[in-house]
């Protein structure tokens, strides 16, 4: 409209303009007035006028359609910003919830805590009180084992036993270790122990009598458990082969031992006595020689065993079974004086005497009538430098056989005119003959065994080829008995005299002794 605004109103002054441009040549005459038009210009006018108009109408429009895109577009932004914040607000309203129920999760672990921890304190307060009467328990020898302090978490303790949970209750705190009650068992009754003192073997609780039953070693002599002695301590003596364990006091209160294998008589059977005041074990009596006759056939084999080893006895020496009284008066007649043992068992007679000699054996056992022992006298004649070898009667045929042995070397020795020699090594290297047919008869073959069995004797015989175990243990025994005895006529005689026929070998050392006297080195 600015534009008609100039055809109409024209400059709001008066005057002439000052300066000269074409282009202003039209306004330097006046506007002519609406009359002075004509119908070409009025017309021209009016088109002029309905263009104008036209473009304003479309302008207007222009501006309303805007103005209607820019209230969508707003209209659309407020429903997103709308829709955005409602999601934002469902959100918090989803957290404000979580954080409430975790809020209240918490107040009840709260409260469940300090529920437990309540009825914990007042648990913890009656085992306080029960603890005021009740004694802890004990290991043996009387170490108490201080209960180690009551955890608040207790629910975390696991059983030893079964590996199950222990809960709020009464347990058990020993051994380093938490137990039920009831799992807490002995190892060999399996029943619970309620006692407060218990004993221990190695990690296995025992009530305090199941363990002496079981642990408690026992007299093989009284059967009794053996008892301690002043300081708490279980003493007690063992036979250093035999293993047989036996309360002190029964070394002095008379108990009496086998003259054959040394073991203590057990109340629960008795030993057989012999008529010179000996004991004999059954074990022992079962392979016992009781007299001279039945000894015949041992003599011939022993005999034999020395022919073996290019060592025959020319002479028929005899072989005389003896009481002990009867030998300790031959010890005493024999004027060449030679060591015997505390015990002697066996005698080499070089002197002419008159020996009471056992020619019938007395039957021993269940069955046999009552038939006392049978002596007679014997006189001893000097043919040679051996009169006669005595052997004590009642011995076990191994334990026979080796004195028989040894003896026989002493009547070898004197036969071959070997010289005087010193005790040491004389008894040695019979100890070593005795040793050496020991080792001949424990180790023989069942061949060997019936070669040298043969005899008249039918229970000689029978003894012989059985070969029971125990005459096995008790050859074993007889050796041990030479090889360790200490005294140093016939322990370090045997080990000298044996040293040197291992390294040289019998004959060597035999020849080295009938030259120098002594063993060779």
């Amino acid at each position: 409209m600015d534009w008609v605004t100039h055809i109409f109103e024209g400059p709001s002054y008066e005057g002439q303009y000052h300066g000269y441009n074409e282009d202003d040549r039209y306004w330097n005459h006046q506007q002519p007035s609406a009359d002075e038009f004509t119908d070409h210009e009025r017309e021209e006018i009016d088109y002029a006028i309905a263009l104008s108009l036209s473009e304003e109408d479309w302008k207007g429009k222009n501006v309303i359609d805007h103005e209607k895109e820019r209230e969508q577009t707003s209209k659309a932004q407020l429903e997103e910003d709308e829709r955005r914040a409602k999601a934002l607000l469902e959100e918090d309203r989803k957290r404000a919830q979580l954080e409430e129920d975790e809020r209240r999760a918490k107040a009840l672990l709260e409260e469940d805590r300090k529920r437990a921890q309540l009825e914990e304190d007042e648990l913890l307060a009656k085992a306080l009180q029960e603890s005021l009467t009740v004694e802890s328990p004990t290991r043996p020898g009387g170490n108490l084992i201080e209960p180690h302090p009551i955890s608040p978490f207790s629910g975390l303790r696991i059983c030893t036993a079964c590996n199950g949970r222990i809960g709020l209750g009464r347990f058990l705190n020993c051994m380093d270790a938490v137990w039920h009650p009831e799992c807490f068992r002995c190892h060999a009754c399996g029943l619970p122990i309620t006692n407060p003192e218990f004993s221990l073997a190695g990690k296995r609780p025992y009530h305090k009598s199941c363990y002496k039953e079981n642990h408690h070693p026992r007299c093989d002599v009284c059967k009794n458990h053996i008892p301690r002695n002043g300081a708490g301590l279980i003493e007690y003596r063992a036979h250093p082969f035999w293993m047989q364990k036996y309360c002190p006091s029964h070394e002095r209160d008379g108990t009496p031992r086998c003259c054959s294998c040394e073991r203590l008589e057990p109340r629960d059977h008795g030993y057989i006595s012999l008529d010179d005041g000996r004991r004999l074990c059954l074990e022992c009596l079962d392979s016992a020689i009781m007299d001279t006759n039945e000894c015949q056939p041992l003599y011939l084999a022993i005999r034999e065993f020395y022919e073996g080893l290019n060592m025959k006895v020319d002479q028929q020496i005899p072989l005389l079974l003896v009481e002990r009284q009867a030998l300790n008066e031959a010890i005493e007649g024999e004027k060449n004086g030679h060591h015997h043992m505390p015990e002697t068992r066996g005698l080499c007679l070089s002197e002419e005497q008159c020996v009471t000699t056992v020619i019938r054996r007395p039957r021993i056992g269940a069955g046999y009538p009552l038939i006392p022992m049978i002596t007679e006298p014997y006189k001893l004649v000097r043919s040679c430098e051996v009169t006669a070898i005595l052997i004590l009667y009642g011995l076990p045929r191994l334990l026979t056989g080796s004195i028989l042995a040894h003896e026989m070397m002493h009547a070898w020795l004197r036969l071959n005119g070997f010289p005087n020699l010193r005790p040491e090594v004389e008894e040695g290297i019979c100890q070593v003959l005795a040793h050496m047919w020991l080792d001949s008869e424990i180790y023989s073959s069942p061949a060997n065994d019936a070669a040298s069995s043969s005899s008249s004797s039918a229970s000689f015989s029978s003894k012989k080829g059985k070969r029971p175990d125990y005459e096995k243990q008790l050859g074993d025994f007889f050796k041990h008995q030479i090889e360790s005895d200490t005294s140093t006529v016939y322990g370090e005689g045997f080990r000298s005299a044996n040293k040197s026929v291992e390294k040289y070998g019998l004959k060597s050392t035999l020849d080295h002794i009938r030259i120098t006297g002594i063993f060779p080195l």
